[in-house]
C-alpha cells in the first residue's frame, strides 16, 4: 500500500449511508459562527453523485420559499455530522438536472421506491 492510499483511507468516513440520486436526505452540517459551532440540517433531493473515494461529492436540491437551492457536499468532509435517508426515490437517471426546470410540486415529486417484502407463503395440500 502506497503512502497516498494510507492518507486517503485515514480520511474516509466510515459509516456512509447508502443513498442514490432521487433519494430524499437530511444532511446535518456543522457551521462555525465566531467561536461557536452549531448543526444546521439541509433537507432535499439528491440530484447527483460524482467522484470516488475522498473526492466524492453529492448535490442536494430543495425548494425554499419558492426558490430552488442547491448545495454540493463533499461526502467525506468533517463538516458533515450525519446524513439521514428520509425516502428512497425511484428514478431512471444518474443526474437529475432536469428538476432545475420544474416549478412547484413538480420540482420535488419523485416516485417512491418501496422496499420489496416477501409475500407470506401459504401451504396447499399435496393433492390439489
Amino acid at each position: 500500500m502506497s503512502a497516498i492510499e494510507k492518507v486517503t483511507r485515514a480520511q474516509l468516513r466510515a459509516p456512509v449511508p447508502g443513498f442514490r440520486p432521487g433519494d430524499s436526505v437530511r444532511v446535518h452540517v456543522k457551521i462555525k459562527e465566531g467561536d461557536k459551532t452549531r448543526v444546521q440540517p439541509f433537507e432535499g433531493v439528491v440530484i447527483a453523485r460524482r467522484g470516488r473515494a475522498v473526492q466524492e461529492t453529492f448535490t442536494v436540491r430543495k425548494v425554499s420559499f419558492g426558490i430552488g437551492v442547491e448545495r454540493i457536499f463533499p461526502l467525506h468532509s468533517p463538516i458533515i455530522e450525519s446524513i439521514e435517508v428520509l425516502r428512497s426515490g425511484r428514478v431512471r437517471r444518474a443526474k437529475l438536472y432536469y428538476l432545475r426546470g420544474k416549478k412547484g410540486k413538480k420540482a420535488t415529486r419523485i416516485k417512491e421506491a418501496f422496499a420489496e417484502t416477501a409475500a407470506p407463503e401459504v401451504e396447499t395440500p399435496a393433492g390439489q
